[in-house]
Formats: structure tokens, sequence, C-alpha cells
């Protein structure tokens, strides 16, 4: 898979940007001529965890037919194993925190009830958690992940379409760890996990429609470069 030096270019520029009150900085180091190789060599095997700075849970759903309303959970975390060589083998967990729910400008008192007995009741569960069961590779960079959501005390399997949108080894000093990244969704019906208050009845779309889309879009961060390049360098025992 080739992945785009542009990533690169952009963390050389954070790192050397001034802040306010900094002293002027020093003359910035150069990219490396091998630039190309870098951006191609690919993220090792290994064990991956969330980099909780550049990901976001969002989801949909639609609002007395009128639009479609969004919200998020800022707070979760996950785990990933990831052979880039067996993609099919992969696995993931995920747990969210539900009271980390953040809605757009809500009503005095509307954020306590969604958390309340009615919605999603935190007081007896306080998490959500997704735990993948198997990879369909659908095209060379996209996936269908099955696997089991529970959410208020039930769980049901779910499919999340997934794409890997890229990764690397490392990239010292500025990324010293692989690092890959992805994107993905999905679709349930909130009355399957129990939750049916607001449901429009047939024919109507006045309430909070059951179809509730699930959006991630995540990076994560693995081995140190270090660890990578001793791996691949390794010779096999004879």
């Amino acid at each position: 898979m080739k992945y785009s030096p542009m990533l690169f270019g952009f963390l050389a520029l954070i790192a050397c940007s001034p802040k306010p009150g900094d002293a002027p900085p020093p003359q910035p180091a150069t990219l490396p001529s091998d630039i190309e190789q870098v951006a191609s060599t690919e993220a090792p095997a290994g064990d991956y965890t969330l980099d909780k700075s550049h990901a976001s849970l969002t989801f949909k759903v639609n609002h007395t037919g009128f639009s479609n309303y969004t919200a998020q959970f800022k707070s979760f975390d996950a785990n990933l194993k990831l052979d880039p060589n067996a993609p099919e083998t992969a696995s993931v967990n995920a747990t969210v925190d539900v009271k980390s729910l953040d809605i757009p400008a809500p009503p005095e008192g509307f954020l306590n009830t969604l958390l309340g007995p009615v919605w999603f009741d935190t007081a007896k569960f306080p998490q959500i958690s997704f735990r993948s069961t198997k990879v369909d590779m659908t095209g060379p960079d996209t996936a269908k992940i099955e696997g089991d959501l529970t959410l208020k005390g039930v769980t049901k399997p779910i499919i999340l379409e997934a794409k890997f949108n890229g990764g690397y080894a490392g990239f010292a000093p500025y990324d010293p760890a692989a690092r890959i990244g992805f994107s993905a969704k999905g679709k349930i019906k909130r009355s399957d996990f129990g939750i049916t208050y607001g449901i429009p009845e047939p024919g109507t779309t006045m309430g909070v429609g059951d179809e509730v889309e699930i959006m991630l879009e995540a990076e994560f961060t693995g081995p140190p470069l270090e660890a990578a390049a001793a791996s691949a360098n390794e010779t096999p025992a004879s």
C-alpha cells in the first residue's frame, strides 16, 4: 500500500511551529531525502491502542423527519491487534463512557434526561462495549467487521463497514511509533437495545427515529519504530 507523504510534512510543520511567547525557532530540520521510502513503509504487525487525540465517535438519528440530529461521545477507548499481511485476522475491542455524551445546545435538563432510565440509564449501564468476532475483506483497503455490541445491558450482533486509511512504521523524531488510521460506519436499531421512547408511529416521522447511524474516525499507535525496524531486520534461524 502507498501512503501520502503530505501527512509527514504536516507533522514536521506542527513540530516546528512557534507558540505565543516562544523564542524564534531554530532553522527547521530538513526532511529526510528518502521521504518517499518512509511514506511507503507499512505499519508492522502488533498491538495498537487508540490515539484519543485523533479519534471521534459520532451518531445521527432522524428528528421528526426534519433533520438528522448529530451527537457524540467524547470519551472512549479501543485496542486493536493487526497484521497488515493478514488483515482478516484482526480483532478490536472498544468501550464507551456513556456519561461523556455531548449534544449541541441542549435545553436545560435534557442531557440528564438522556442519561436517565428512559434512554441510556447510565446509573445501571455506564458503558457501551464492542467486541469484534469476524473480519471480511471487501477490497484492498475495506472490510466488514462483525461484532457484538452491548448497549443498556443488551448484546446484539452488528456490522461496521471499515476503510483502512493508511499507516506507517513510524517517522522519527515526530512520530516514533507505528501509526494506522481507519474510518468506520454502521447502523443499529435502538429498539433492539430496549431504547424505544419517542419512536414514531408507523406511517409518521413525528418523533425520534429508531435507526441510528454510527460514524467513527480513529488513529491507533503501535510498536515503537526501533522495535519495528529490528523485527524487520531479523533473519530466520537456520
